[in-house]
């Protein structure tokens, strides 16, 4: 269990890593770096120059973004790679009560269809719907890796009041699920280029409603072939995204920092300082929505603001393992 723990452990890092360069080529524009898939101009590695690249490719070479795309695709099936290894090892000690064996298989399906989701961001010219639910099928894996590395643990079984179990259960599922509609709203935001429609903060161009189009802003389904590299909405459509990301950013910090609060209240320390993890992510994530908004989206805030969600997502799941772990008194 020890060498498992250790392994899904490394895979948990690996995944944030391609979560945060996952982020990196899309906000950097490199998303279609590599026009096709899983190869880049139909090599293995990179080509040198241009002229190496067949001339059925529309789309000319930037080595520079091909490559952030590639060595992207490199981590991705490494994490592939040494999540069929925890389910492997998962199978041959099945045996053992504590082991977990559904979510390591669960991630096996979940990366393969990432993978999927992987190659139709290129061949559907990044499309905002597949882009955003590879952005969920990421955030999903970290979570699912990190509730793997917490219950292959070491367990210490640690009393809990039952009224405070009974209220924080709940309460941190709750906030989960509200952060992940605002992930979504997030992808939404960045897939349909609409973080920088509204350029200043707490007014949006000035207005504060300023005027939206929310029916073009959530069609989720467009057709296919048109190229969304660099958005092809209105601004009405895409500041009824944004507004609706900020709306979304409320109301994500009001659950959070309520559920925060409650475990900082607990009488079980493992509680309050997964607590205290919570509030400070929470806090880092706000600054940093701010900043990309007042700053003009810097690529490494814009980065950070998609790391730091992951972090977030994480310090809930392992808030949720410690309320579950929790024996009631």
């Amino acid at each position: 269990m020890k060498k498992f723990n250790s392994l899904a452990r490394l895979t948990l890092i690996l995944a944030f890593c391609v979560i945060l360069l996952g982020a990196y080529v899309r906000l950097s524009d490199a998303g279609l770096g590599c026009p096709d898939w899983p190869g880049c101009y139909g090599e293995v590695l990179v080509p040198e120059s241009g002229q190496q690249v067949d001339d059925r490719f529309e789309r000319a070479l930037v080595p520079e973004k091909a490559w952030k795309e590639m060595i992207h695709r490199y981590l991705a099936s490494s994490l592939g790679f040494l999540i069929l290894v925890l389910a492997v090892l998962a199978f041959k000690n099945r045996d053992n009560p504590d082991q977990p064996v559904v979510i390591p298989f669960l991630l096996v399906g979940l990366v393969i269809f990432q993978g999927m989701l992987g190659m139709w961001t290129v061949t559907l010219l990044l499309k905002p719907a597949i882009v955003t639910a590879h952005l969920l099928g990421g955030m999903t894996t970290l979570a699912l890796l990190t509730w793997l590395v917490m219950a292959t643990r070491e367990k210490k079984i640690v009393p809990v009041l039952y009224k405070e179990n009974r209220l924080l259960l709940p309460l941190t599922i709750f906030a989960m699920m509200v952060l992940f509609v605002q992930i979504f709203l997030g992808g939404w935001t960045s897939s349909n280029y609409a973080a920088l429609i509204c350029p200043d903060f707490p007014t949006c161009q000035n207005h504060w409603w300023p005027a939206m189009d929310f029916g073009e802003a959530y069609r989720i389904w467009r057709e296919v072939g048109v190229d969304y590299e660099y958005g092809i909405l209105k601004a009405d459509a895409r500041t009824a995204i944004h507004m609706t990301h900020r709306f979304g950013a409320l109301v994500t910090f009001i659950t959070i920092i309520i559920l925060a609060i409650t475990a900082l209240k607990s009488q079980t320390a493992s509680i309050r300082k997964t607590g205290l993890l919570v509030a400070l992510f929470l806090m880092i994530q706000v600054a940093l929505g701010i900043t990309n908004i007042v700053k003009g989206l810097p690529l490494y805030i814009a980065v950070a603001h998609n790391g730091m969600a992951a972090l977030l997502l994480m310090s809930l799941t392992m808030l949720l393992s410690a309320v579950k772990n929790a024996r009631k008194v």
